[in-house]
């Protein structure tokens, strides 16, 4: 461990191996630092953070701070931070309520400067969150989804595997998997094939991907229809299930299409 002498770490905290904690650096009591973890100068983690190895946190950065909710009543909750995650300046992550116990953010993450991340959230593997982008209290974002600088996150919603969010986008309906969503107020914009052909999607996946939300939004069906007609009339794929499963499951709606 390398610990600047003006720091304050506290005794009970749970240090790796190979962690650097620059100076003016505070971290509380019941937390726990993976191995190889870089903590960059006037760096704050509160009670309850739970920091994976090799992440990078830099300046400014609060980690496990109170959640920002009425409800909240002191309970022993917890902060969780992946492996190979990257915290840049004056990143915000608060911890959990009572109604989840946790805040997640997943493995190989990326969260820019001045972005936020409210109580309870689940940001799973491979997710990007880009500059000032302002996530509220209890969403849930799937692997590998990117929302770009200045979006604005209602509380509850929930963003599917592989989509690429429009920077500034106010997103208030939940946004299925694989597509790219923009414009004011915010609707499906196409599929994300590059972000898809990047990760390795076959040209075969991908034609069946804009297959399935040409019937889902351009076919003149409604959201019920459309769905019982492509898990009935469509081929079975991953990628129907993942699509199929999400608007089903969606309690706030999903984005709308675009109209000219």
């Amino acid at each position: 461990m390398n610990i600047h002498h003006l720091s304050v770490v506290h005794p009970d905290a749970v240090i790796g191996k190979d962690v650097t904690i620059s100076q003016f650096v505070t971290i509380e009591k019941n937390v726990v630092i993976g191995d190889g973890t870089y903590i960059y100068p006037n760096v704050v983690i509160m009670e309850g953070a739970r920091i994976g190895k090799n992440c990078r946190i830099f300046p400014g950065a609060v980690i496990a701070g109170i959640p920002q909710d009425l409800k909240f009543a002191g309970e022993e909750t917890v902060c969780i931070i992946g492996d190979n995650t990257t915290i840049h300046e004056c990143v915000t992550v608060n911890r959990g309520t009572a109604s989840r116990g946790k805040t997640v953010v997943g493995n190989n993450c990326l969260l820019m400067a001045y972005s936020h991340i409210a109580h309870d959230c689940i940001l799973k593997d491979n997710v990007i969150i880009g500059n000032a982008t302002q996530i509220a209290g209890e969403v849930e974002i799937d692997d590998y989804a990117i929302l770009s600088g200045g979006s604005l996150v209602h509380q509850f919603t929930k963003v599917g595997s592989h989509v690429m969010a429009q920077g500034g986008s106010k997103i208030g309906k939940d946004i299925p998997p694989y597509i790219i969503a923009g414009r004011d107020p915010i609707s499906f914009s196409g599929v994300n094939i590059v972000g898809l052909r990047r990760r390795g999607f076959a040209t075969e996946q991908i034609a069946a991907i804009q297959e399935i939300y040409r019937t889902l939004y351009q076919s003149g069906m409604n959201n019920s229809d459309a769905i019982k007609h492509i898990d009935a009339q469509l081929p079975d794929s991953i990628e129907k299930a993942n699509i199929v499963e999400f608007v089903i499951g969606s309690t706030r709606g999903i984005v709308r299409g675009y109209l000219e």
